[in-house]
């Protein structure tokens, strides 16, 4: 882990461990069962890339981030949500982690309330209890970031989200993490093009894991898309769907920005 990472799941086990002790696991359960059904996150992808031809967007909400700071002072998750729908997004990733993000568990059900998109919790899961919390709050899918837990704790992580009837997004950053990803048996990979040792980015990532990712997965480039050029870029390396947040986040006109991106 990077000392970022390490930060992060520091704060983060805290944060959970208060959770839990305010949140039996029996409890969290029943909120979680008690939520409105999974929208698919995964169909959802697929269905668009199959009807469209090109990568599917999952459009991000997010207000800040630890390298860039505050990205969208003028933010209205609902406005967000509706603005990406129209602009051609098939599925939402809305930022939850408040310490390094400026989000809010708020942020998800306001904006998956606004729209019929899947949304996929964006935030740092270290202990199973996170994946019923999550289903609780209304996401359709949550992220296991690979650099961040060891195999066992992310089998843990993709078995609880199949028991609530969620997808999971399995992120890599490298080869070691994609084999990984490809033993764990996940249907939805991500590579993250953000190097986590320079923070620099470079769609040649996911170039070279695409080659390695599981047959039957769903590939996702994350970080780095910008352009039309981009997401033809990527999709010649083979990702069915991107993730995109800060170059939407920072336009004025969401929903044309999305447009434009998406070239419809």
């Amino acid at each position: 882990m990077t000392d970022v990472l390490d930060r992060i799941a520091a704060y983060k086990r805290e944060d959970v461990a208060a959770r839990k002790s305010a949140t039996s696991q029996d409890a969290i359960e029943a909120l979680a069962r008690a939520a409105l059904a999974p929208r698919g996150f995964r169909a959802a992808l697929e269905r668009v890339g199959e009807e469209t031809g090109r990568p599917a967007l999952i459009a991000e909400i997010k207000k800040a981030s630890p390298s860039k700071g505050l990205i969208r002072p003028d933010f209205n998750p609902p406005a967000l949500a509706r603005a990406y729908e129209a602009g051609g997004a098939a599925c939402l990733s809305v930022l939850t982690d408040a310490p390094s993000f400026q989000g809010d568990d708020a942020y998800l059900g306001q904006a998956r309330e606004a729209v019929a998109l899947p949304c996929l919790r964006k935030d740092f899961l270290v202990d199973p209890w996170q994946v019923a919390e999550s289903r609780a709050l209304g996401a359709d899918c949550i992220l296991i970031i690979l650099a961040m837990v060891d195999d066992w704790l992310a089998a843990e992580l993709l078995s609880e989200a199949e028991r609530f009837g969620m997808d999971a997004l399995i992120e890599t950053h490298d080869e070691e993490e994609m084999a990984r990803a490809c033993a764990l048996g996940g249907d939805l990979v991500g590579v993250n093009n953000r190097s986590l040792r320079t923070f620099e980015v470079d769609l040649e990532t996911t170039e070279r894991l695409s080659m390695l990712s599981p047959v039957r997965a769903l590939l996702v480039a994350e970080s780095g898309i910008f352009t039309p050029d981009d997401v033809a870029r990527v999709s010649a390396a083979h990702a069915q769907a991107i993730l995109v947040g800060e170059s939407l986040m920072r336009q004025a006109d969401v929903e044309a920005a999305t447009r434009q991106l998406l070239a419809v």
